[in-house]
């Protein structure tokens, strides 16, 4: 994780995300390279073509690049995290150009992780696009900030097994988290009708990388894994939740539910997510 992509706009997590981004880079010693972000402009116009012509002035766009600027500078002199660019080692440096949703998810493909804010619905919240973007369109993990700021980053580890490819191509990009925690938990969902490894398989597939792991099942009469996820990760004092992001389609999501959608609603964790 030496290369992380830090997404800073002014919304109701962006404490956490630069907290939760400082943790990461002082795991790993890590490149934090942040940039502001903001709505795409056609997502804009659609809802009102006056408020779309407005956000994307020239000046309200510095305004807002500058409003994100000092929040990631604070953030990072506050942790006394190296900005000089002459450092060997870790750094944070600061990229003075906005970018938006709709292009966010192609210019983060270079980076090892990509940190940004829990979506939510209310008007101050981070968006959903911006974290769509980014799970689908760049091909690399994301690190979703809780809007409590956590105080640790992968010393419990819950990964939420549902034996689906997503979270396969997520365990794998996790594997840094995983040998530096100190507890690794694996839930087996049985709700899931995904064939492929149980739990106990992937397990010893851990274990052979020295990666010692405890197995757990859940069940859920529901149909919906997420509630178990959250409850399990709360009763073993888990600090990193790992999941494959909409193994089940967004579309049967958003119509009956589903355990990433109920995650991104509800979790007070932060969670490692890949598609």
């Amino acid at each position: 994780m030496k290369n992380v992509l830090v997404l800073v706009e002014d919304h109701s997590c962006i404490d956490s995300v630069l907290a939760t981004a400082v943790l990461v880079g002082q795991t790993f010693d890590s490149y934090l390279e942040g940039v502001p972000i903001a709505p795409d402009i056609s997502d804009i116009v659609v809802a009102d073509i006056s408020i779309g012509a407005t956000v994307f002035d020239a000046r309200t766009r510095q305004v807002l690049t500058d409003r994100a600027a000092r929040h990631f500078t604070a953030a990072m002199d506050h942790a006394g995290y190296p900005r000089d660019t002459r450092n060997n080692g870790p750094v944070a440096v600061w990229t003075n150009k906005m970018t938006n949703d709709g292009i966010v998810g192609c210019t983060s493909r270079v980076y090892d992780l990509v940190v940004l804010g829990k979506p939510g619905s209310a008007g101050h919240d981070p968006r959903q696009a911006t974290f769509e973007s980014v799970l689908f369109e760049s091909g690399r993990p994301v690190l979703i900030a809780p809007p409590t700021v956590p105080k640790r980053l992968g010393d419990t580890v819950l990964i939420a097994w549902n034996r689906s490819s997503e979270t396969a191509r997520t365990v794998a990009s996790a594997m840094p988290f995983l040998r530096r925690a100190k507890r690794v938990v694996i839930l087996t969902l049985e709700v899931s009708n995904v064939p492929g490894p149980s739990g106990t398989l992937l397990a010893a597939a851990l274990e052979r990388d020295g990666i010692e792991t405890e197995t757990l099942k859940a069940d859920s009469k529901s149909g919906n894994e997420g509630p178990g996820i959250l409850s399990k990760a709360v009763e073993i004092g888990a600090d990193l939740i790992i999941k494959g992001g909409y193994t089940q389609s967004r579309l049967r999501q958003m119509i009956f539910g589903g355990a990433t959608s109920h995650i991104l609603a509800h979790s007070d964790i932060p969670v490692f997510m890949a598609h």
